[in-house]
């Protein structure tokens, strides 16, 4: 009988996520690809860095959030600035109506998965689950429909 490899998977809460995540983050070497509904401009102020660097060696960044116009004017307003400066570094940014997932693979072998809004969270009560597995992490992409953008990032 056939086995998969397992996976390994651990929790992190808003006190210890950013530390793992950005850890990934900065290390990813092909493809990034967050989903978060919510954008605010100093978390995009704080990942800049990291996604200019990302970019600069290459690597892919796909980030799937609400449309703008589905939020409340100060949101809608961050939202835009932000999505305006991750596009002119090369980010391909998707719009997903009534998008709620908190999703982020890096390297389509680690992804995160929770309640948590990746790029706009500040001090609120989440959950973020860490899981490696890149046979996992595939199905995960093929399920949210983000493998066609993938092929076509560079």
């Amino acid at each position: 009988m056939f086995s998969f490899p397992k996976s390994i998977s651990r929790l992190y809460d808003h006190n210890t996520f950013d530390s793992r995540f950005l850890r990934d983050l900065r290390n990813a070497r092909q493809s990034v690809i967050i989903e978060s509904p919510f954008i605010r401009m100093a978390r995009t102020d704080q990942l800049l860095p990291i996604l200019i660097r990302l970019r600069k060696r290459g690597v892919s960044i796909i980030i799937n959030t609400r449309n703008p116009s589905e939020h409340d004017i100060e949101y809608m307003h961050q939202s835009e600035c932000a999505i305006s400066l991750l596009q002119e570094i090369g980010v391909i940014v998707l719009f997903t109506v009534k998008h709620h997932r908190k999703i982020a693979i890096i390297d389509k072998e680690v992804f995160y998965e929770g309640s948590l809004n990746i790029l706009s969270y500040y001090n609120s009560c989440e959950i973020m689950r860490r899981t490696v597995s890149r046979r996992e992490a595939e199905i995960l992409i093929k399920f949210i429909g983000l493998n066609k953008y993938l092929r076509k990032a560079r």
